[in-house]
């Protein structure tokens, strides 16, 4: 049987330089062979230095190869490397314990030459196609969610186009979000969901009448009992599923229209009864709505802005959050220029 050439490199751990020799002279010229003497030595090794694959050696003082393998498996920068004992235990219960520890395969000693060869190169080769087909799942499933994202977005900006002629709002709000998320502590990761979740806030302004959404003037009583099911209406929109985007998406439909002191609608919370991300959305929503020209207003100074939203401190906003907002408005400003209506496109990371 062909052997390809240099395919992967091979750590050999073995406390008897012989053996060591052996291996490494089977080895050489098909992969690169690398060694070690000791169980720390070779656990040092492969933190230093890529490998494809470890021939261990079970009986070794100090450390045994069986321990080795634990720590290997129990450490997620090395789990993933295949090990194949190699040994002159030659009981069931001894290869069957290696194998229980995440060995992939046992050689006994001495060793046959076209074996060992044999068999790391399969094992090579199931750990890089593994690998390949992992590689091919990350990629698949960013696409999927990028999809998800770009959808999420665009239904926002949907519902946006219906009281807004730019639908410029969605995309200043949702990056102010993201914005004040960072600065409440929130992770990187968490502050990206939000960045796409607020996107679709007002989604529910879909099934409000436009005599209702478009009027140029304040709203009756029932005319603003009727503006506030949007709320509901988008957490429906949106419904309940396992998508984690889609899980914070709903609670900030159904939430940003809460209040600090429990004012706010449609369930009448206050205080940390309201999730984290509708307070935060909350906020940047009405810097943006209080900032942009609307049919029935036009648009406020950022200082007239502030001091309204200074004065809601404890009212319809956090006021921990708020003062986090407050102290990050020349940060808003610089959204409001990028964004500004009828300009640049904006795209989800």
């Amino acid at each position: 049987m062909t052997i390809p050439s240099a395919r992967g490199t091979v750590l050999v751990v073995d406390d008897v330089a012989e053996n060591i020799t052996v291996l490494a002279g089977i080895l050489r010229g098909f992969h690169r062979v690398i060694f070690a003497s000791s169980g720390a030595a070779a656990l040092d090794l492969v933190r230093q230095q890529s490998v494809d694959l470890i021939l261990l050696d079970v009986m070794m003082p100090e450390m045994s190869g069986h321990e080795v393998c634990r720590r290997l498996k129990a450490d997620i920068l090395t789990r993933e490397i295949p090990v194949i004992f190699v040994t002159t235990l030659g009981e069931a219960a001894d290869e069957a314990s290696g194998l229980e520890l995440g060995a992939v395969d046992y050689i006994h000693k001495p060793c046959h030459a076209a074996i060992v060869r044999l068999r790391v190169q399969v094992h090579i080769e199931r750990h890089n196609q593994k690998l390949a087909l992992e590689s091919r799942v990350r990629e698949r499933t960013r696409e999927l969610e990028d999809t998800r994202r770009e959808i999420v977005r665009r239904l926002g900006r949907a519902a946006e186009y219906r009281d807004n002629e730019t639908g410029m709002h969605v995309v200043r709000m949702s990056k102010t979000s993201q914005l004040l998320a960072r600065a409440a502590g929130v992770s990187e990761m968490q502050a990206d969901l939000l960045l796409n979740a607020a996107t679709m806030h007002d989604i529910g302004k879909i099934g409000i009448p436009d005599r209702v959404l478009l009027k140029p003037g304040c709203l009756d009583g029932e005319e603003w009992e009727l503006m506030k099911t949007h709320a509901r209406v988008g957490a429906e929109i949106i419904g309940n599923h396992d998508s984690e985007l889609l899980q914070m998406a709903r609670t900030v439909a159904l939430t940003h229209h809460e209040k600090w002191d429990g004012s706010g609608y449609p369930q009448g919370l206050a205080g940390e009864a309201i999730p984290l991300e509708g307070r935060i959305v909350a906020i940047a929503d009405d810097f943006d709505a209080l900032t942009s020209e609307r049919p029935y207003k036009g648009a406020w100074s950022t200082a007239a802005a502030v001091d309204y939203m200074r004065q809601q401190k404890r009212v319809s906003f956090d006021p921990h959050l708020l003062d986090l907002f407050l102290a990050r408005i020349p940060e808003c400003e610089k959204i409001r220029t990028q964004y500004a209506d009828g300009g640049v496109e904006f795209r989800s990371p």
